[in-house]
């Protein structure tokens, strides 16, 4: 697959930031995550009409930009940079825009999909685009046109201020334009107020904190998709009228992967020690501070389950340490995050993107085939699983990053593969 930028910009807001909100300050929340960009990938059907189908391209990328433009002028901090991971300088120097040419079809990439061929969709080299001393664009987007008419819109993002259900209330929004509805997501600038920062807070302090240590070598991303049958009988072998009588589908994946990948290392290394699952719980709707759906920032926190090596790796036990870490999240907990006591305690102290509307992002030509978080390349990483519903809302695809030779053993050695299917194609009817 040969993808060819054709044309590079700054899409800047429709109409200016006004001066009282030229800076925005992170919240404490925000402070805690790592300076990393987050990637997510949406591929469009082709369109199905007559040679004249790249005019209608060019129509649809003209329209993309035009309400990207509008859609900054209310998600002003998008179209700024990062300063000293403390703030965002809303200085309107726009989004890192690129558009590209990819030299094959949709039915190519997704017949097969490959993570590491689809990175190539993604804006993984805008940053050069900016200056040193400009500071770190919020917001990267590459949108790709496929030989057939197809688009597959890149996107990545600062986790400095935007979770999965931020990116989403932005996609959401972005769409919305682009199609010309009158029901635009709008917006919360709330959290800081809530969470107010503290400088004293060293930078990325969430890598410390997090119980997976990072880890350095060679890393794999291999994709698992879990079809509504398959979740069924998990969360059947996963119930437990003492324990977990309703287990929910993202716990009951979750706590088999778990298993799996344990069972794995003690194949590997000949013992099993103690074990950790952290699970991110969105902290929206709890009842302490009643955040509004929309609320913008990173309004998440970890919930940490662990188990000791004498425990039975039982799907049922492993589920009941899950919901008693997620139920230790509640709204009392989110009261002490706030104000002046939330430093004290962060000081104490698997990402989910199902059930937030990932698929709405509908720009005009219809909902996404397949949205794909990319995968991780690089040589530092962790033990990390990114949980995605699949197009039809039934399944789940668990995207799991681990070293080469320990995913070797997960994908020979455990039960895995006989719940879930290894990189399937997203035409698949079961999406």
């Amino acid at each position: 697959m040969v993808v060819e930028m054709m044309f590079k910009e700054s899409i800047k807001p429709s109409c200016p930031t006004p001066y009282h909100l030229r800076t925005y300050r992170l919240s404490l929340l925000d402070q805690l995550m790592p300076s990393a960009h987050v990637p997510m990938i949406f591929f469009y059907s082709p369109i199905n009409t007559d040679s004249n189908h790249m005019n209608i391209v060019g129509e649809r990328l003209e329209r993309l930009k035009q309400s990207l433009s509008e859609t900054l002028s209310i998600f002003y901090p998008f179209a700024g940079t990062i300063k000293d991971g403390l703030y965002i300088d809303c200085n309107d120097n726009g989004v890192q825009y690129v558009e590209a040419k990819v030299s094959c079809c949709l039915s190519e990439i997704l017949s097969n999909p490959d993570i590491l061929m689809i990175r190539k969709l993604l804006p993984s080299n805008i940053c050069r685009l900016v200056s040193s001393d400009a500071g770190i664009p919020v917001a990267m987007i590459q949108v790709n046109i496929l030989k057939c008419g197809g688009i597959v819109i890149g996107t990545q993002t600062s986790h400095k201020i935007i979770d999965g259900p931020t990116s989403t209330t932005f996609l959401k929004a972005w769409a919305a334009s682009a199609r010309g509805s009158g029901e635009v997501p709008r917006p919360s600038f709330i959290a800081p107020l809530l969470f107010p920062q503290n400088n004293l807070l060293p930078r990325d302090t969430m890598l410390a904190i997090w119980p997976s240590l990072l880890k350095f070598g060679k890393c794999v991303t291999s994709r698992f998709v879990f079809h509504a049958s398959a979740i069924a009988t998990l969360k059947a072998k996963a119930s437990s009228s003492s324990v977990v009588p309703n287990p929910t589908s993202v716990e009951s994946v979750s706590a088999f992967i778990w298993i799996c990948v344990t069972t794995a290392s003690r194949i590997r290394y000949g013992f099993r020690g103690p074990s950790v699952l952290s699970h991110i719980v969105n902290l929206r709707g709890k009842t302490a501070t009643s955040l509004p759906e929309h609320s913008i920032g990173n309004l998440l926190w970890i919930a940490t389950a662990q188990c000791d090596a004498e425990v039975n790796l039982e799907l049922q036990s492993l589920v009941g340490l899950l919901r008693k870490s997620i139920m230790e999240t509640s709204g009392e907990f989110v009261e002490e995050l706030q104000g002046e006591r939330g430093f004290q305690k962060v000081l104490k102290c698997l990402t989910d993107m199902c059930k937030v509307g990932i698929y709405e992002a509908e720009f005009g030509w219809g909902k996404p085939m397949w949205v794909s978080p990319g995968g991780i390349d690089g040589l530092v990483f962790q033990n990390l699983v990114f949980l995605i519903e699949t197009r039809n809302g039934d399944g789940i695809e668990a995207l799991v990053t681990l070293d080469e030779q320990d995913m070797a053993v997960l994908q020979s050695q455990t039960e895995i593969l006989s719940f879930a299917a290894l990189d399937p194609s997203p035409f698949q009817p079961q999406y």
